[in-house]
């Protein structure tokens, strides 16, 4: 299992060697992750920023700004979540928009009866971002015949709903932010068109899809590489698996301790034999929305690892703290640091580091994390970083006075 877990890791680009914190190691990075999911939570920093820090290192999200939306290298789309998506995979997600929303299934049925009764709401998104360009939510009418029916946090959100319909839909598209207010344009003068020869069909669409999750997930079984990259969006995939295993596509492997059925890419085969020889551990801190754990199954079936974001529990009930970030040693994932950048006082705040039981107490893996959180607090903090020593374990309080 431990061949396995450092193959993930190293397609991850989580393992000793980074890529230059520049352009080209962003765009090297995102070519192996396929995408990096989005939040606007920045307790520490926000998600997109923290998954190219841990494995780039300190670098200038001016640069990635200006790639998602100068360059437009990546567009905002939904992949696993709502990511930023390479502006090369575009024909995959074509198909991802055209059959975004199902009119013959309970739930999309619902979205396209409410579009279809709010067509005048529709209209006048569309015909106001033909007008005027980039917009925010608040430069339009709520022009709904009939509100959305939610009871929770989209209740009367007509306008937003609307707008993320028509995206996920492939009409319209996050072109900007102000904040964490979404601007909001037209796909079609935004996305570059699609070549008529680069168009696919929905099976080698599919295909490409697997491959591109199959080879950022290292290994991966059927199930788990439906829940990365374009979730759920595999129609057929059995199908598509046993066709891209005849053709030498993907290889069947075991996992020693697991059951199921695993795979890995061609192209990894050679690194998956010499690995264990190769191989060299580093410590790095990740996004509680990191694409290594974004899947919690997969994280507890390979690192034995039970990882769950605290943002929506009472902070009575909270565990690990709001915005626990693990902790990546070596192979393993050894325990999760409790931390929150303060930004009036320009420091990186270290609450509490929690280790699991079998964690080891090593001069190295002390080192380890104490040049993880430096090396985190240069990038949110300028280098300032406060550890509350009541808050770390007693048998680490040697490795941590000290950063």
């Amino acid at each position: 299992m431990a061949t396995a877990r450092r193959l993930a890791i190293v397609k991850q680009r989580l393992g000793r060697d980074r890529a230059p914190a520049t352009d080209a190691g962003i765009r090297d990075v995102a070519r192996s992750l396929r995408c990096i999911q989005v939040d606007p939570i920045r307790a520490v920093e926000r998600t997109q920023y923290l998954v190219l820090h841990s494995r780039l290192g300190n670098y200038d999200v001016e640069v990635f700004d200006r790639l998602v939306w100068q360059e437009r290298f990546f567009f905002h789309y939904w992949a696993h979540a709502a990511s930023y998506v390479l502006t090369e995979d575009l024909p995959i997600f074509k198909h991802r928009m055209r059959h975004a929303i199902d009119p013959n299934s309970v739930w999309d049925g619902r979205i396209a009866k409410w579009i279809e009764t709010n067509r005048s709401l529709r209209d006048h998104v569309l015909r106001e971002l033909k007008r005027h360009g980039a917009l925010r939510v608040r430069d339009f009418e709520d022009r709904a015949v009939e509100p959305w029916g939610s009871q929770g946090w989209n209740a009367a959100r007509n306008v937003d709903r609307m707008l993320e319909f028509l995206w996920v839909q492939g009409k319209t598209m996050v072109v900007g932010r102000v904040g964490t207010e979404r601007v909001w344009g037209l796909a079609g003068e935004w996305l570059p068109p699609v070549d008529p020869s680069e168009r696919l069909t929905l099976r080698r669409a599919t295909e490409l899809a697997v491959e591109h999750s199959l080879r950022a997930l290292g290994v991966g079984t059927p199930r788990q590489i439906r829940a990365h990259f374009t979730r759920d969006g595999y129609p057929e995939l059995p199908k598509v698996l046993n066709s891209l295993e005849r053709k030498g596509v993907i290889a069947p492997v075991r996992i020693e301790g697991l059951k199921g059925r695993w795979f890995v890419h061609r192209d990894d085969i050679g690194l998956l034999d010499r690995l264990d020889e190769s191989w060299t551990p580093r410590t790095a801190l990740l996004s509680p929305f990191d694409n290594l754990i974004c899947d919690r199954a997969r994280t507890e079936a390979l690192w034995d690892f039970r990882y769950r974001i605290e943002i929506y529990v009472p902070r009575a009930q909270r565990v690990y703290g709001y915005y626990a970030l693990p902790i990546l040693h070596g192979d393993r994932l050894i325990g999760r640091v409790d931390a929150t950048t303060d930004r009036k006082r320009d420091v990186l705040r270290v609450d509490a580091v929690h280790l699991e039981e079998w964690a080891p107490v090593s001069r190295e893996a002390g080192e380890g994390i104490v040049g993880a959180l430096s090396d985190l607090s240069r990038f949110v903090a300028n280098g300032n970083l406060e550890i509350a020593g009541k808050a770390v374990p007693s048998r680490w309080h040697e490795y941590l006075r000290g950063a």
